[in-house]
């Protein structure tokens, strides 16, 4: 249920520049994660080679595809409108028109999309994209189409992703898939499965094509980036042992950090999610070390209840995550910090809810997301625990977990009136037309006035005010 500085469930139908040749369409959307988004690009490069030009016309496509989410609830009833929408034109205008449901949903519900629903006519786990020209061919036979098998080993390190609606200048880059750490609450060691990390040389190729095409920033995306370890390089006859090859080998995530930055001094660089009993010291260090890695860390706690904490099966105490982020205020005094909460965990109490509200006072975040608790089905909190928060509780509660992080966001936002800060122009602002948006190092987002400036500019900006996450200001280059 780790989260990534864009998690909000929403969708976007993508399109990608169409090769002439292609002649079939594609309608593809995406829904939570951004490595839901990051896998969509992956998805569209796969079929491409299959005769497939996206579009963003729903009624003109031979096959509508859509990336699902299942942290929560509401996640999954989103997906379920959109599919009812997609029957409906299938019904009515396409009727040649194929229905498929890709990642989490298709993991966690596996055939009962097929056998119960009668909704689509292929589901396609998060690692058997590869098989999709398979799963299109028996589904062009008249055939029903499932592979929802998990993978040890799969990272798609050697497809080249497609830029699906780009900006020509931010980027994902996945180095790392699944997760081992079994929080009670989350699905996504279930619907993902184990971690296993990227060659970090073809995410090298992958981030200096990136910079050969013009953009300017790549996040670093996984599931918990921080347990990203790659063993590979060196003979097992140059080593004394086993242990000595693992440690001569190894490339962790703070070796991929500095590697990427020193590659491509003028991009860029975050990263996203973190996990608080996975994150080192060195991580810290590499990002103090270098101009281009963005000072910010997305560092879910989930609770500031060190018995909720135990419950979710969380790995960390407050205190150690306390310790952990001021470490590294003390390495990077600039750093800024996000959250993500979840309220109303079984059993959390109102001493519960008020040890939340302090810590965040305490830590200040930046910015973060908070969600009220929502049980998942097969997950060891649905096993274990009886969902036993009233929803007035759970909503109160949020409301107030909410108001704190504006108040928060506030006084962080606050400390950069007078001061100069580094934009990246991403786009024009959703408010004004006047004005480019774009984040700075921190992450905070920042408008001004657009002058002669465009996006993929890095831009000076003093910041004249602020609201509780948005900072305005003027270039002063």
């Amino acid at each position: 249920m780790e989260k990534t500085i864009d998690e909000k469930v929403q969708g976007n139908a993508l399109e990608l520049a169409p090769k002439q040749k292609n002649t079939r369409k594609l309608f593809i959307e995406s829904y939570g994660c951004a490595m839901n988004f990051s896998d969509s690009e992956i998805v569209a490069s796969i079929l491409s080679e299959q005769g497939f030009n996206t579009t963003q016309i729903l009624e003109e496509a031979d096959l509508v595809l859509v990336n699902t989410c299942s942290i929560r609830d509401k996640a999954e009833q989103t997906v379920r409108k959109r599919l009812e929408k997609y029957n409906a034109v299938k019904r009515d205008i396409n009727p040649k028109m194929k229905v498929g449901v890709l990642g989490c949903m298709a993991e966690r519900l596996k055939e009962k999309f097929l056998d119960e629903e009668k909704i689509v006519d292929m589901v396609v786990g998060p690692d058997a994209y590869k098989d999709l020209p398979n799963l299109l061919a028996e589904v062009e036979a008249g055939n029903d189409a499932v592979n929802v098998v998990l993978s040890k080993d799969e990272t798609y390190g050697d497809i080249s992703p497609v830029r699906l609606n780009t900006n020509g200048i931010n980027a994902l880059v996945s180095i790392t898939r699944g997760c081992d750490n079994m929080c009670t609450f989350c699905v996504v060691p279930f619907t993902r499965g184990r971690e296993r990390s990227r060659d970090p040389k073809s995410i090298l190729k992958e981030i200096n094509d990136l910079a050969t095409n013009g953009y300017k920033e790549v996040t670093l995306l996984g599931q918990n980036v921080d347990s990203y370890l790659w063993y590979g390089g060196g003979l097992k006859k140059d080593f004394k042992s086993a242990s000595e090859m693992e440690k001569a080998t190894a490339t962790s995530f703070s070796q991929l950090l500095e590697l990427v930055a020193t590659a491509q001094p003028e991009m860029r660089i975050r990263f996203s999610t973190s996990n608080p009993q996975d994150m080192t010291e060195d991580v810290f260090h590499v990002m103090a070390k270098h101009k281009n890695i963005c000072k910010h860390v997305h560092l879910p706690v989930q609770s500031g209840s060190n018995r909720i904490l135990k419950e979710m099966n969380r790995q960390h105490s407050v205190e150690e995550y306390l310790t952990l982020v001021n470490r590294m205020w003390e390495i990077i005094p600039e750093a800024s910090i996000s959250q993500d909460m979840i309220i109303g965990f079984p059993s959390e109490t109102e001493e519960d809810h008020q040890d939340t509200l302090a810590l965040m006072e305490q830590v200040k975040f930046a910015f973060g997301y908070m969600y009220k608790y929502s049980e998942r089905p097969g997950t060891m909190a649905a096993r274990k625990f009886e969902d036993d928060i009233p929803e007035v509780t759970k909503k109160r509660r949020l409301s107030e977990v909410v108001d704190q992080q504006r108040k928060n966001g506030a006084y962080r936002t606050q400390q950069f009136i007078g001061k100069i800060t580094e934009i990246l122009v991403e786009k024009e602002s959703k408010k004004n037309p006047d004005q480019w948006s774009g984040r700075n190092e921190q992450s905070i987002v920042a408008v001004f006035p657009k002058g002669d400036y465009k996006p993929g500019d890095f831009v000076q900006v003093k910041i004249n005010s602020c609201t509780s996450a948005t900072l305005i200001g003027e270039a002063v280059s």
